[in-house]
């Protein structure tokens, strides 16, 4: 039996904090760049799915995620209700610490996923088709994915591809189900004339929460206070530092002067990318991630968007879809054996590349099939858009019955 080891339990537990404080982070993100009427809604969404999703994960959820393998696909319901999830360690996942940390530290991971995917169809869906849908996709898209990446006998696992805190489970996943929703869900109504974000400060409050939260969440997956953990803590930063200052000098180039947007975004789109690499690359491999993240996801939001007509209203694929597959697919380039054992094409293992495109590509059809089947479902059970009256009220009004700010005191 594995013996717990108090510091590793220590900084495991620090991080779990972190990245649970990534969604209140998130929120501030998304609720600066809506508008006034539909900032309590953005907030709503995110501080409901830490309650439900915490729920759904004890429930059932780390079950089917991380649970003893069904062949390789789905982890059954050996562990419903946490049943055998102690204070033991589980060495299969981490041989230091109790398996409940272990549980409860993807459990965050498991929050903040499908929170990503809220920017998709900010100021217009139901409150209700929100929650449904949100439930059915945690349980059906996140956790059969998370188990055939992450999960003891997972058949991606199996094959070698490489994730090291969630390029392709969390970042790519995100992203592409939210395309699939504002392409699903239409273009918000008053779209001819767009507004800017009501409240940047929020917005940049958001961001340095998230950087901060950053580090739980790749730091963190080592799963003890050790080198690996440095090393993905050195390369986090240093990559979200690099991609704000590229997009940075693009805004400077292309549009004339830098933005306060355009650095949070920027940096945000490096820490998606360094996510699957952290802890399989060089600090210097981390710049060049940054940059190639900043330079493709800034082309993705200023360019692609706008010549397919979608309303991503807040970015996710952009930033979070498009992030995650440039980050994936760089570990199999950068990844060398000296920082995590595995070599990248870079250093000689072509195969990983190729292991790395199988996986993305996997991620990418599943996820799009799935979060179609399901918003289809949804919007028959319950509806998932609300009608143009209340769109122009603001879900604040609509679906909470609550102002976020108030005109007279």
């Amino acid at each position: 039996m594995s013996a717990i080891n108090t510091g590793d339990t220590a900084f495991v537990l620090i991080a779990t904090a972190l990245v649970l404080l990534m969604t209140p982070g998130l929120a501030f993100f998304y609720g600066g760049l809506v508008r006034r009427k539909n900032i309590l809604s953005i907030l709503m969404q995110c501080f409901i799915l830490m309650c439900v999703i915490s729920v759904q994960w004890v429930l059932f959820g780390y079950s089917l995620a991380f649970g003893p393998t069904k062949g390789g696909i789905i982890g059954g319901l050996d562990w419903i209700g946490l049943r055998g999830v102690g204070a033991e360690p589980y060495a299969a996942y981490a041989a230091s610490i109790p398996h409940q940390l272990f549980m409860a530290f993807q459990m965050m991971f498991a929050v903040i996923t499908p929170a990503l995917i809220i920017g998709a169809f900010a100021e217009r869906i139901k409150f209700s088709g929100f929650l449904v849908f949100m439930v059915l996709w945690a349980t059906l898209i996140y956790d059969p994915l998370a188990h055939w990446v992450w999960g003891n006998g997972g058949w991606l696992k199996n094959l070698g591809a490489l994730d090291f805190a969630g390029g392709t489970v969390v970042h790519i996943n995100a992203g592409l189900a939210a395309l699939v929703m504002a392409i699903m869900i239409g273009k918000r109504s008053d779209m001819l004339h767009p507004r800017a974000p009501h409240n940047l400060p929020f917005c940049v409050l958001g961001a340095g929460i998230l950087w901060f939260g950053w580090f739980g969440f790749n730091a963190g997956s080592a799963l003890a206070a050790n080198g690996s953990a440095v090393s993905a803590f050195v390369a986090t930063n240093t990559a979200a530092a690099a991609a704000g200052v590229t997009w940075m000098i693009l805004d400077y180039v292309l549009n004339g002067v830098p933005t306060v947007l355009g650095i949070a975004t920027g940096l945000v789109a490096g820490l998606v990318a360094i996510t699957p690499a952290a802890g399989f690359v060089s600090p210097v491999s981390a710049i060049a991630i940054g940059v190639l993240a900043s330079l493709v996801c800034f082309f993705f939001v200023a360019k692609v968007k706008a010549l397919f007509g979608y309303d991503d209203s807040l970015d996710v694929f952009g930033v979070h879809g498009v992030g995650g597959i440039v980050g994936a697919l760089a570990t199999g380039l950068f990844a060398e054996k000296s920082v995590g054992g595995v070599d990248g094409l870079f250093f000689g293992n072509p195969k990983q590349f190729l292991i790395q495109l199988l996986a993305v590509g996997v991620t990418m059809v599943f996820t799009v099939v799935g979060t179609f089947l399901l918003f289809k479902l949804t919007d028959l059970l319950v509806g998932i858009r609300v009608d143009g009256k209340e769109e122009t009220i603001g879900l604040d009004i609509s679906q909470q019955h609550e102002c976020g700010y108030t005109i007279i005191d």
